[in-house]
């Protein structure tokens, strides 16, 4: 799909693949990891990953006082479940730096041998392009996501419209 409207309709537009989307997918991967390893784990450190799937999601900011020791002991009985600075390559302010950046992360996750790691590995790979084009325009999805979900909104209540020119208008007045 992307081919088909790069080169149909903007040939000269660079598809940006946004850090949103990407951790999104990374979470799910370490989420799968972390039922992995609570299967496989012994009795004594059953109770402390169970229950731990929220902890290891949440940004290290977002951590009460009281997370943090648990998070620690968490990470002291498998290194597997370690958080990722996988946000942090979308900080590069230079393709090189993030190429860089994105390479450094990939060796790391491949290094861990952890099978799901691994086709996540493959995955951010073969959108390479799309990931460092993020340094050449820093955008992000956040407003155009925002505004998809005022055309919904928009959709809903009018419970469709027959005229596509006044549904067009409804949406330019609601965005400006």
């Amino acid at each position: 799909m992307f081919g088909l409207v790069k080169t149909v309709f903007c040939p000269q537009a660079a598809i940006v693949f946004d850090v949103f989307h990407i951790v999104a997918q990374y979470n799910k991967v370490i989420d799968g990891v972390r039922r992995a390893e609570a299967r496989a784990a012994m009795e004594t450190d059953k109770n402390v990953i169970k229950g731990s799937r929220w902890l290891l999601l949440k940004n290290p900011e977002n951590l009460k006082e009281k997370e943090i020791p648990r998070l620690e002991k968490l990470l002291s009985i498998n290194k597997n479940l370690s958080k990722d600075e996988l946000k942090t390559i979308w900080q590069c302010n230079d393709r090189q730096q993030m190429s860089k950046a994105l390479d450094d992360w990939c060796t790391k996750a491949l290094e861990s041998g952890i099978p799901a790691l691994k086709r996540f590995v493959k995955t951010l790979r073969r959108y390479e392009y799309g990931i460092l084009n993020h340094a050449d325009y820093p955008i992000h999805t956040s407003k155009l996501e925002g505004i998809n979900n005022k055309i919904k909104v928009i959709k809903r209540q009018a419970y469709g419209f027959h005229d596509l020119e006044y549904f067009i208008l409804k949406v330019k007045q609601a965005c400006l």
